[in-house]
């Protein structure tokens, strides 16, 4: 059913249709009543392009997602999950764009046609050109972290610097004096992916301050690459750290397990603190300690920020820079007394 064949049996003219649809002309009560009634009866309902013709809306928001071929894992899903949930509570759908060079058509299509009314992007970099893009463009849109021009656009994003901080701070008050960051995989850090900039940056920072011992390597986001990382830095760097910080949520089981296998006791021998979900830090054995990830709230502050975006631009830009706080389970403790 479209608009011609509604017209066709209400006896209109189909632009005699888009008027009572869209409210933008008067027309009399009587065709009005003619035409709703042929549109009630036939279940007929506006496609998006043609909502947007009428209302100067899609009612429709973009997501960016992390390219497909990497798989979303759990806090992500849950993100996009929170999203899909806040805009349908605002009557509006959530188109998916997967980011990356092979799917950079679909994201130009999306923005340059105006399929939205605003966009959410994910994974963001300290210089992305989507962001550009949108400024271009003029599409009002949320970035979930932050680039080198904060200021320029809205953003939620997680204190990833202050966590980073917090987390070195908290073990050298335990009297750890040698520390290894396991950080997100290097291709994110040569692209200068947020979390994993600032995370690095904030880490060394946090050392030098304490005039302490501090070995930064990166993972790929990947159990084995986990565990490998695990082994190389209790096994080669010497001497050994005693406590181990980690943001790379998607290689925490393979570090765990190396640990494990190599008999090192948590916290005994040495305290290990995460940045990950609630979930993944309670299902281990002790649960790890750390900072939980508050992606629902995220995904939902996301959409209330561009909401706020489409329909008030006149506010000021949303900046909401989240901590939340570390909560100790059982795998943080004292500097071994042999270190």
């Amino acid at each position: 059913m479209n608009i011609g064949e509604i017209a066709r049996r209400a006896g209109v003219s189909r632009s005699t249709v888009s008027y009572v649809l869209s409210g933008k002309r008067q027309v009399s009560e009587a065709i009005r009543e003619r035409v709703m009634r042929v549109v009630e009866e036939s279940g007929y309902r506006p496609s998006a392009t043609a909502r947007a013709l009428a209302h100067g809306s899609t009612r429709a928001f973009g997501l960016v997602i992390p390219p497909t071929s990497e798989h979303l894992n759990v806090e992500q899903l849950r993100f996009v999950g929170a999203v899909a949930e806040a805009a349908a509570a605002h009557d509006h759908d959530v188109l998916l764009s997967p980011s990356g060079e092979a799917h950079e058509s679909a994201f130009d299509r999306m923005v340059g046609e105006r399929r939205v009314d605003g966009v959410i992007v994910m994974e963001t970099m300290l210089h992305d050109s989507r962001v550009a893009r949108l400024i271009e463009e003029g599409l009002p849109f949320v970035t979930i972290g932050r680039t080198g021009s904060e200021e320029a656009h809205s953003w939620i994003d997680l204190d990833y610097a202050g966590l980073v901080t917090e987390a070195v701070t908290r073990l050298a008050a335990l009297g750890h004096e040698r520390f290894a960051l396991i950080n997100r995989p290097q291709w994110l850090l040569d692209r200068e992916y947020g979390p994993a900039f600032r995370a690095l940056d904030a880490f060394e920072k946090a050392v030098a301050a304490l005039g302490a011992r501090g070995v930064a390597v990166c993972a790929e986001d990947a159990e084995e690459s986990g565990a490998e990382v695990t082994r190389r830095l209790l096994g080669t760097v010497v001497p050994p750290p005693t406590a181990i910080v980690t943001v790379n949520e998607r290689a925490l089981d393979g570090i765990v397990a190396a640990l494990r296998a190599m008999r090192v006791v948590v916290p005994r021998d040495l305290s290990l603190l995460a940045v990950t979900s609630e979930e993944h830090a309670r299902a281990h054995e002790p649960q790890i300690g750390g900072a939980d990830v508050p992606s629902t709230e995220m995904g939902r502050g996301a959409v209330e920020a561009l909401l706020r975006r489409v329909t008030r631009p006149e506010e000021p830009l949303a900046h909401v820079l989240l901590s939340p706080p570390f909560l100790p389970r059982g795998t943080e403790g004292p500097a071994p007394a042999s270190a």
